[in-house]
């Protein structure tokens, strides 16, 4: 299928990234570059493709309302790319890898460390051929360490990063959260460490290696709560949806659902107190500051909570919104997509796929406004290996113009 969208250089147009990565952590970053501008070529295996996309239901339906063989999570991480079919492990698919390699300006990887040395497709070999590329090889655990050679996904780097030990209700079991947040994280500091990296190659010359892990990039997004234990000895513990630092900051049950009430400072208290009916709160010691209601956050929010669990949401959220109180409300998936605000930034969008029935997916959008090189929708996920005879004819092309 041919570009729906064309328009716009976007900040990273020129760009060859060569994609070997498969499930979310990688693609998820691939597609933001792609959605930037880059040119992103996905390597899959021929027959197969990226596993993910057999991940569902749910999954792409046709004109007769059938199945198709395109899951929801691979189109979630994986527009603005074009799709080859390669068998890497061949030595006629390892040499097409590397005629790639050489015309890139980026190759990430998400193979187990070592694992792209058995292929001659490692940084040490691929830089001997092209210097200026800049590597990226995302991993569970990284090329170093003890844990190298273990498997890594995102469960794994939740529970060993020690995000899970923070999730979930007080004396209850460790959670995940609910979306693969860990592996997405990751893809967030690749892509980072991607264009930092280019830069230093526009100026050097030089490319290099980027080693990226998975379990790494969980320990460093723990933030205020690892910091909060470097810097107390203890260690925190789960707290549902309250706050470690600030009180009242968190979920409430309301008459009809639930409302998020996230109160920052000592005069937004007071007018919290007054609209409960309850001012004199704001004059008690035990909770007239922060330092004092985080003390005594049991008995404050108990209080709260009766207050709020008679009302609705709608005038919790109306009167508290009136006052300058900053609250909000629990949304499900469908609120969240027909929501105005997600209108007006265009966070759904649109595009044409040609298993669909209708003829177009629907798709979540970049987040990301630039004032000058916008982000394009260009191309809809790939089909396994839709790009092959496309992009071998033009690595045939670059080699009769050498």
């Amino acid at each position: 299928m041919k570009p729906e969208n064309e328009a716009g250089a976007g900040p990273l147009k020129g760009l060859l990234v060569l994609d070997l990565t498969r499930v979310l952590a990688g693609p998820f970053m691939t597609q933001l570059l792609g959605d930037y501008g880059a040119d992103v070529i996905k390597v899959e295996r021929p027959g197969r493709g990226d596993d993910t996309r057999a991940w569902g239901p749910p999954f792409v339906r046709d004109a007769q309302g059938r199945e198709t063989s395109e899951s929801a999570y691979y189109l979630c991480a994986n527009r603005n790319k074009r799709s080859i079919a390669v068998d890497m492990a061949t030595p006629e698919g390892a040499g097409i890898i590397r005629d790639l390699a050489k015309k890139a300006d980026v190759l990430v990887e998400n193979f187990k460390p070592g694992g792209m040395a058995k292929f001659g497709l490692d940084h040490d070999s691929l830089r001997k051929i092209n210097p200026r590329l800049v590597h990226c090889s995302i991993s569970g655990y990284g090329q170093t360490g003890p844990n190298r050679d273990k498997p890594g996904y995102d469960l794994m780097a939740q529970g060993f990063g020690g995000l899970m030990s923070l999730t979930g209700e007080p004396g209850g079991e460790p959670m995940k959260t609910g979306v693969a947040i860990a592996d997405i994280m990751c893809g967030m500091y690749a892509a980072t460490a991607i264009l930092a990296a280019l830069r230093h190659r526009d100026a050097s010359g030089e490319g290099q290696h980027i080693d990226i892990a998975l379990a790494d990039t969980q320990v460093a997004w723990l933030a205020n709560q690892g910091l909060n234990y470097l810097t107390s000895g203890e260690v925190p513990q789960r707290r549902g949806n309250a706050h470690p630092n600030i009180v009242p900051y968190q979920v409430f049950a309301c008459a009809d659902g639930h409302v998020i009430v996230a109160v920052g400072n000592d005069a937004q208290f007071a007018r919290l107190a007054a609209f409960l009916g309850m001012p004199e709160l704001a004059a008690d010691p035990r909770f007239a500051t922060n330092a004092a209601r985080l003390a005594n956050r049991e008995i404050l929010i108990e209080r709260l909570s009766r207050a709020l669990e008679k009302m609705t949401r709608d005038d919790i959220l109306a009167g508290l919104e009136a006052l300058k109180v900053p609250a909000g409300p629990v949304n499900d998936l469908a609120e969240v997509f027909a929501s105005g605000q997600v209108a007006a930034r265009r966070m759904k969008i649109s595009m044409p796929h040609p298993l669909a029935g209708n003829g177009r997916v629907e798709l979540i959008g970049n987040p990301v406004k630039f004032s000058r090189t916008p982000v394009t929708y260009r191309r809809p996920p790939p089909l396994a290996g839709e790009h092959t005879e496309e992009i071998l004819a033009m690595l045939q092309d670059r080699g009769k113009k050498r």
